[in-house]
């Protein structure tokens, strides 16, 4: 295909200011189609406008979505390893990362422009798109003062008040692992966390989703929680105002979204260019006005009213991350005696 006379480039330009990768053009065939996994709700919808349709509009391609959730996602693309039918797949961080050393995807390369914007931790296990951290959630009207700490979940007017969330998971992996931290372990030596949390029963609930967790909020059913930050303020925002998202003096637990293109992807350029929009300021911003995802990247203009919302610069490099080959690795048994010494 030749490349786009420079006119026309910058025509398309004002009417859709989405960055390319002009070294892209050539590879890039009328026709072409690009398979995407990712969940469904808002970051199809948004994707779908700051991604699919601008490159459906230039290149003449089609774009097709396979929506569901990460661990279907995430077996068809082993399943598929080195012949894959998904050109890029999302993946949350710690499967983002044993994605690419299992030969299933690639490493962020500066094939994508935009990637040189990214937050370190962003770079690691394809492209993070979306910081989207796991802290203490709370309800105002039920503690004695505002939790600043992840040690505040063992004060004693919490006690039987804490809703703890299940394990495994984004949420109970993050509440396992800073327990451990706070009380003189790491995800090497997790004996602390198994005694500590233990030491906060009787629950007043177990919860295995944030929907779960709402709803016990809104019926009252105890105080405290871990929960996605971004989700819950949401949830503050229009149904339960009492409920407050804490900023532990210790940090909160990184959680991110990833886009990882498939190694044998046949769209490799194709795939390049969507990552590059995704990272765009603007499909950056639009995450954060809509669901409250913190942004991978550091040129994003955030409004003054919309930054207090999100985790920006300083705070960003504040995120708690962990070896997640260790906590990966060690899932199964932690698994089998959170049932065992937890959960039962």
């Amino acid at each position: 295909m030749t490349a786009l006379p420079r006119r026309l480039i910058l025509g398309a330009g004002l009417a859709a200011p989405y960055a390319f990768s002009r070294a892209a053009v050539a590879q890039i065939n009328r026709g072409d189609e690009l398979t995407v996994g990712i969940w469904g709700g808002a970051q199809e919808r948004i994707t779908r406008q700051f991604c699919a349709r601008p490159l459906e509009e230039r290149y003449g391609v089609k774009v097709n979505f396979v929506l569901g959730g990460t661990p279907e996602r995430r077996a068809r693309a082993y399943a598929e390893r080195g012949r894959p039918s998904f050109d890029i797949v999302y993946l949350n961080i710690f499967e983002s990362r044993q994605a690419v050393k299992d030969g299933v995807t690639q490493a962020a390369t500066d094939a994508v422009p935009n990637a040189a914007h990214l937050f370190p931790a962003a770079k690691v296990g394809g492209y993070g798109v979306a910081f989207n951290p796991v802290t203490i959630v709370y309800d105002r009207r039920k503690v004695r003062a505002p939790m600043t700490s992840w040690k505040d979940l063992w004060r004693e007017d919490l006690r039987g008040q804490v809703i703890w969330p299940s394990y495994p998971g984004a949420q109970g992996t993050a509440a396992l692992l800073m327990a451990a931290k706070i009380h003189g372990g790491s995800e090497n030596d997790i004996e602390p966390a198994f005694r500590e949390i233990a030491r906060l029963k009787p629950f007043a609930a177990i919860q295995g989703s944030q929907d779960q967790l709402y709803t016990m909020f809104d019926q009252g059913v105890g105080a405290a929680s871990v929960e996605f930050g971004s989700f819950t303020r949401s949830y503050a925002e229009t149904r339960n105002p009492n409920i407050e998202i804490a900023d532990p003096v210790e940090g909160q637990a990184i959680s991110a979204n990833y886009a990882c293109i498939t190694v044998g992807t046949r769209n490799q350029r194709l795939a390049e260019e969507w990552i590059n929009l995704h990272l765009s300021p603007e499909c950056q911003l639009e995450y954060a006005k809509a669901i409250y995802y913190s942004p991978t990247v550091t040129n994003v203009d955030v409004p003054a009213d919309l930054a207090p919302k999100l985790l920006l610069g300083e705070q960003v490099r504040r995120l708690v991350d962990f070896d997640w080959d260790v906590v990966i690795r060690n899932q199964p048994r932690w698994s089998s005696r959170f049932q065992r010494e937890i959960a039962g």
